[in-house]
């Protein structure tokens, strides 16, 4: 790669994720090298610049660092490393503390952090780079090889920007949009680039200049439920949980700038504002919500937030404010998700950037504690259980014969197959043979099994929920959860942390047994049981609705002739058969079935493909403007 050109790409690559770190930009050449870091400073602001070098007294400089992300145990690792290994420190920040672990522990360092990261490691005596990325995914990184080198980016915009250098094709990915509108995301590593991929969550790589990145998995996630005997047994269960998940939000408020919470009217958001507020008396709590009935948790949250004593931020969400942000939201994304709950998150996040630097929130307990409504779904397809394979078959082929739409069918459906056949996450937009009627590429061999296979295979000695538990991990949270709660928060130069997501956590709550999850009135049992003393009582036992958004009725209004329009526009014809998709808009305006979910994934595909494809959609990018002591 010429180096002239190289830094003239990464600096185009910088410019257009600028809103992940408007606060100051660094660049750095090495060798076979070139960085490029936009920072959103949080720790030891004055310093801690990026990118950062750093090197052992006999080696100053041996090492240049490019880090996204936060190490909430770094405190405690640098103590470490300097009474241990004699580590020298200049900065007071937790960048350091990574490239200082790498050269005294090697790649095993990346099993010592405590927190949220992507990062890069250049040795230049050794002309190796090393990377990772965190247990659960939460921050992002993707890549690309070409002839021409190899790029790495917290946002694929920028490895789009790099493409034309490094010599990579920026073409669709079929085999991604199909997947995409099974699940409503695209599932790791691909994208819907055929030649851009993301490091997965937990894995790690190095890579020798000329070759291609040499990737393995550092962490793997593994359930050990744990029976619990009586209630003194239970009470200790409960109390490491409320123990663990304080120390976390401890942790995780580690910041030189303002620490806010976002906040809905359920329990797992509310046990971390409750936490915090013990931290930061004068806490702030956002929340967003519709002004619709069964559509808003505004004031549940408001309650909340005068029961534990904080001042809370309302930001409402019309039909308007949703048509007119997508499309920029969307660039954003960099690849669809059609998750409608993103577009209320990036209004609230761009309300909290008006007040703080960082916000806490609640992603992760369901995963990790049994939240999901679904998850009961083994316990009411029991009975099916009990029914030899062959019946079975026969009663998933009457499901068939059934009309769309009537009461029981798609009970009968589920209940006829398997769990690795019939789940496969939270998310399930169309089925195969839907598929077939709006995809005009769709091809049989690809299916949701690809997805979650392994992640099956891994959990085969657990009970049905927990294996469940296991396959979100891999598909639903690091493809939907996580992905919208960093791109939109991101997108407002607003960092957003999740002790829920925490190894210490994790390693409790791997031990809850089933009946400490899910029982026939709640979910998330254990989990309650430890926050009785933390949350208010109107919360303590109150069913899960997360960010509900009206689509299915303003689809029908509002939005109706929008969404229309979208389609006639989209020039996806070669992909999508836009007549059908105009019969499901038709259908569900009429009434007769919803259609909502469906319709809004196609609706955010074809918005993606007119910026990112068709380059005809063209949003008009804020530039980020912001203090950097907030």
């Amino acid at each position: 790669m010429d180096a002239a050109a190289a830094r003239g790409a990464v600096g185009a690559a910088m410019r257009c994720q600028r809103h992940r770190g408007p606060d100051e930009s660094g660049t750095w050449t090495g060798g076979e090298a070139v960085f490029g870091f936009n920072r959103l400073a949080m720790i030891d602001l004055e310093h801690s610049h990026q990118p950062l070098v750093w090197g052992p007294p006999e080696a100053p400089g041996r090492y240049t660092l490019l880090f996204n992300g936060e190490i909430y145990n770094y405190l405690e690792l640098r103590a470490e490393l300097a009474e241990r290994h004699g580590a020298r420190f200049s900065t007071d920040g937790d960048s350091e503390t990574i490239v200082a672990a790498y050269h005294h522990l090697g790649d095993a360092a990346v099993t010592r952090l405590r927190g949220m990261f992507a990062f890069l490691i250049w040795d230049s005596q050794r002309q190796v780079l090393f990377g990772a990325r965190d247990p659960f995914g939460i921050k992002p990184l993707f890549y690309a090889v070409g002839p021409g080198g190899v790029a790495f980016s917290s946002e694929k915009k920028s490895i789009l920007e790099l493409a034309p250098v490094i010599g990579v094709r920026q073409e669709l990915d079929r085999r991604a949009l199909q997947h995409y509108l099974t699940l409503q995301y695209v599932p790791e590593p691909a994208t819907m680039h055929t030649q851009v991929h993301r490091v997965e969550s937990g894995h790690s790589f190095t890579l020798v200049p000329g070759e291609e990145p040499v990737i393995r998995r550092y962490w793997t996630p593994r359930f050990a439920p744990t029976p619990v005997h009586g209630q003194a047994e239970a009470d200790a269960l409960h109390d490491r949980i409320a123990d663990v998940l304080s120390d976390s939000v401890r942790v995780h408020m580690r910041a030189d700038v303002t620490v806010g919470s976002f906040l809905s009217g359920g329990i797992d958001s509310t046990a971390i504002a409750a936490l915090a507020r013990r931290h930061n008396p004068d806490l702030v709590t956002f929340t967003t919500g519709f002004e619709r009935q069964g559509y808003s948790e505004i004031d549940v949250a408001a309650e909340s937030a005068a029961a534990i004593g904080v001042k809370h931020v309302v930001r409402t969400v019309s039909a308007d404010d949703m048509m007119s942000a997508l499309p920029l939201i969307v660039w954003y994304l960099d690849d669809p998700v059609a998750d409608p709950a993103l577009v209320p998150l990036w209004f609230i996040a761009r309300e909290a950037r008006k007040h703080v630097k960082v916000v806490l929130s609640g992603e992760g307990a369901d995963e990790l504690f049994g939240g999901y409504t679904i998850y009961r779904e083994p316990l009411s397809l029991a009975p099916f259980e009990r029914v030899p394979g062959a019946l079975r078959k026969i009663m998933g082929k009457v499901s068939t014969k059934i009309p769309e739409g009537t009461r029981g069918k798609d009970l009968l459906r589920r209940g006829a197959l398997s769990l690795e056949d019939r789940y496969y996450g939270n998310a399930r937009i169309f089925r195969e043979d839907q598929l077939q009627q709006v995809l005009r590429t769709y091809d049989p061999r690809v299916g949701h099994r690809d997805v979650t296979a392994a992640a099956y295979r891994e959990s085969a000695a657990l009970d049905p929920v927990t294996r469940m538990q296991h396959v979100d991990l891999y598909t639903w949270l690091r493809g939907d959860i996580l992905v919208k709660a960093d791109k939109v928060t991101m997108a407002n130069s607003l960092e957003l942390r999740v002790p829920f997501l925490d190894p210490e956590v994790f390693k409790v709550a791997a031990t809850v047994p089933l009946e400490q999850k899910i029982t026939k009135e709640t979910t998330k049992y254990a989990l309650r049981q430890a926050m009785r003393r933390i949350v208010p009582e109107h919360v303590l036992n109150r069913r899960k609705l997360g960010f509900p958004v009206p689509i299915r009725i303003w689809l029908r209004s509002e939005m109706y002739d929008w969404a229309r329009d979208i389609v006639l526009q989209s020039q996806t014809d070669a992909l999508i058969d836009k007549n059908a998709v105009l019969r499901l808009l038709e259908e569900h305006r009429a009434g007769t079935l919803d259609h909502s979910r469906r319709i809004w994934a196609l609706l955010v595909f074809m918005l993606w493909h007119g910026i990112f494809i068709e380059r005809r959609i063209a949003p008009v990018v804020p530039e980020p403007r912001y203090p950097v002591k907030l």
